[in-house]
């Protein structure tokens, strides 16, 4: 069973005891509910002609006890049923690994040579630091651990990369989005973060909005609750957003620099898509993603990710992750995910096939294009020279970065 792979068998075996114990339960409520009504109307017509009516009224208590005690446990039963129901992951796919942890992805291919220094590089913050560029001290005194202000010439390579990712995109179909990044707990159940990562995401109690970690949770709800025809579909955006995340128990992991941070700015794709189109349209976003890190000059690696790290909504997950010199390894960079139609039910994402009947739900899918500090961090790293400074690549270049930082 493939959910037995996510460790979710047993939840589903209770979700359907849960929900043949209601349906054992509606019957029996509206059966004792239909004789309530009868012995009241009994009561009504014996006490209109004179008579003794003790015995219906003590079958009537009972059975108003009776049905109280039955509608309690349906009242058990159901958010229970609905709990463990919106909690049940989407279905893998054959192909994905086994395993729950970053160590058991299959690596699929590498492309480009890391960078061999004549020095020893040094990492992303040593860099930022010595040229005024990353600022984590004030940034504490101001918002806390995990916040710093981006300064000077990376700014300028900031601007440029967004702008770099965003015209690639539109140039390949998908609409540019600047969307909200404050959304309401139906969006964020939608697109399969709650219930499970609630925790991760930062809460507005007053307001009742929560602020997304991904412009994947409004790009999702674009289309929620709307029927679309066939001839609209595929459909591909380009979201950037200030992206937050609470990163609760991740104490001690990545905490030097901007690599695992609260608050970040992101590109992401996102397309809407006939069911039989998912899997090629996965493939394409990945291809994206390669593109625009060959184009960045950033060695690289593509990773499918095991079963147990997919999240709720992934029916299957690559990554790509950039060579990072300071710690001679590969870190994820980017993510792209296949939803299949776990979303869309979820949203009431749906659209009438061309050849007509009922409306289904869609399939959608996500993929970061440019998660912009770890990409920044790749950047600075691979690029730097043994006098300290950090060479660009040419497509920043041509969007107004300079070729080389520090610019004087």
């Amino acid at each position: 069973m493939a959910l037995a792979r996510r460790g979710a068998a047993d939840s589903l075996d209770e979700v359907l005891r849960l929900d043949a114990r209601r349906r054992e339960l509606l019957p029996l409520i509206e059966e004792r509910r239909a004789r309530q009504n009868k012995a009241s109307d009994e009561i009504a017509a014996a006490k209109r002609e004179g008579q003794d009516a003790d015995a219906e009224i003590t079958a009537m208590r009972e059975l108003s006890g009776e049905i109280k005690q039955l509608e309690s446990e349906l009242g058990e039963v159901e958010p229970k049923r609905d709990e463990l129901l919106a909690a049940l992951p989407n279905l893998p796919e054959p192909e994905v690994p086994d395993g729950d942890s970053e160590d058991d992805a299959k690596v699929l291919r590498e492309v480009g040579e890391p960078p061999e220094f004549g020095f020893e590089p040094v990492d992303h913050l040593e860099l930022g630091q010595r040229h005024g560029w990353i600022e984590m001290e004030a940034a504490a005194k101001l918002s806390g651990s995990r916040f710093a202000y981006l300064m000077g010439d990376l700014v300028m390579v900031e601007m440029a990369l967004v702008r770099f990712a965003m015209e690639l995109l539109r140039g390949e179909g998908h609409e540019p989005v600047v969307p909200p990044v404050l959304v309401r707990e139906h969006a964020l159940y939608g697109s399969g973060f709650f219930p499970g990562e609630r925790e991760m995401i930062y809460e507005v109690p007053r307001d009742e909005l929560f602020l997304t970690g991904t412009s994947e949770v409004a790009l999702a709800s674009l289309k929620a609750a709307e029927i679309m025809a066939a001839e609209e579909l595929p459909l591909r955006y380009a979201g950037f957003s200030t992206c937050f995340r609470r990163e609760a128990g991740a104490a001690g992991r990545d905490t030097r620099g901007i690599f695992r941070v609260h608050q970040f700015d992101k590109v992401e794709m996102f397309s809407f898509v006939e069911p039989g189109e998912s899997a090629s349209e996965h493939e394409r976003l990945l291809a994206l993603q390669e593109r625009i890190l060959t184009e960045l000059e950033i060695p690289y690696r593509v990773v499918d990710i095991p079963v147990g790290d997919l999240g709720a909504s992934a029916t299957r997950k690559f990554d790509c992750e950039g060579w990072i010199p300071s710690e001679g390894r590969y870190r994820e960079l980017t993510s792209c995910s296949n939803t299949t139609d776990y979303q869309a039910r979820r949203l009431g994402c749906r659209y009438r096939p061309h050849e007509g009947g009922r409306p289904v739900p869609v399939h959608t899918l996500n993929g970061t294009a440019v998660a912009v500090g770890r990409t920044l961090i790749a950047l600075l790293e691979n690029g730097q020279t043994e006098e300290g400074s950090v060479e660009l690549p040419d497509v920043l270049h041509q969007l107004g970065a300079p070729k080389r930082i520090p610019t004087s």
